[in-house]
């Protein structure tokens, strides 16, 4: 528990890097952050795939074909759907948004895997969602009321934003628990080849959207600067630190918490990555949170503990 915890915490502080990204590049299509981000991961998951190419030839054509699923929805569509949201809304608004996973996951996953993982007892687990979503409530009123006084915001394009991370939101509780699903019934299996060979699998993935966007925008006579936009440097860099880190590192902790902790247990821990995702926009803000935002992180962190303690009962003695 404790092991698959830290790994969790570890995969959080990584995956809030995917917020900076469209902060860091507003000018950058969000389409070409998506793929140019996963186009990075598929090229460094190339010599991964090849020191680990003994395990990688056991998974079958049936695994390969999950590894494509997963790779479509929970990192392309996902990325996609997020920083289109980031760029609309700015960074706290969907990154709260995306703060509803643990609950959406939990609820999932106690729904659909009570009889393989046991059911975490719904009064036991009703007070950790109730903080949780109290957390994510309390922030979110303090960014509503900042839209509010901005006479020149623009409503409708939050609103867009807000409906994008939404829609991020239904791409990730799909995604861990279809991960945990394979992770689950391949226990022998080693983390790190299952993240390399999703890795693999979006390569072709992120080519095809790369090569397809640039025809797109080159038919439109979009006069955007391709292949790498006006800030090549620093486009292809960052695309390199996060598909590297948030994309095979943190996917990699990702898995290996998944193999040791419960479903609905560990998707409540995705928390960690709507906590470091906030840090990392206030930072870039150059602001410090309001005390109704600390009131809702405080919340957010009482309702992981609180979780970490509910343990799994069998299916069969939660019946009787």
């Amino acid at each position: 528990m404790l092991l698959g915890t830290l790994y969790a915490l570890l995969a959080g502080l990584i995956w809030g890097l995917v917020f900076v990204g469209p902060l860091l590049l507003p000018e950058y299509p969000a389409a070409l952050q998506s793929v140019g981000r996963y186009l990075a991961f598929g090229l460094i998951a190339l010599p991964l795939a090849w020191l680990d190419r003994a395990a990688l030839r056991q998974l079958t054509r049936a695994d390969w074909i999950e590894a494509l699923k997963l790779s479509a929805i929970g990192n392309l569509l996902y990325y996609l759907c997020l920083a289109s949201a980031i760029q609309r809304a700015g960074g706290p608004l969907p990154t709260m948004i995306i703060g509803t996973l643990p609950v959406m996951i939990a609820i999932s996953a106690n729904l659909r895997n009570a009889r393989r993982d046991g059911r975490l007892p719904w009064p036991r687990l009703a007070p950790s969602l109730l903080l949780i979503a109290a957390g994510i409530g309390c922030v979110n009123q303090v960014e509503l009321e900042a839209l509010r006084a901005d006479a020149d915001a623009d409503v409708s394009r939050y609103a867009i934003g807000a409906a994008l991370a939404f829609c991020a939101v239904a791409c990730w509780t799909w995604y861990p628990l279809r991960n945990a699903d394979w992770l689950r019934a391949h226990p022998g299996r080693s983390p790190r080849t299952w993240a390399t060979a999703q890795g693999v699998a979006t390569l072709p993935l992120a080519s095809i959207g790369y090569i397809a966007l640039w025809s797109f925008m080159s038919a439109r006579g979009n006069e955007f600067p391709m292949p790498f936009g006006p800030r090549p440097g620093i486009f292809i860099a960052l695309m390199v630190v996060i598909g590297l880190f948030a994309s095979w590192v943190g996917t990699l902790c990702w898995n290996e918490a998944s193999q040791r902790l419960p479903t609905a247990l560990a998707g409540q821990l995705i928390v960690f990555e709507t906590l470091f995702a906030l840090s990392y926009a206030f930072i870039l803000r150059g602001q410090f949170p309001r005390p109704l935002t600390l009131v809702g992180i405080a919340l957010l962190i009482a309702g992981v503990v609180w979780a970490l303690r509910v343990k799994p009962v069998p299916l069969s003695d939660t019946a009787h």
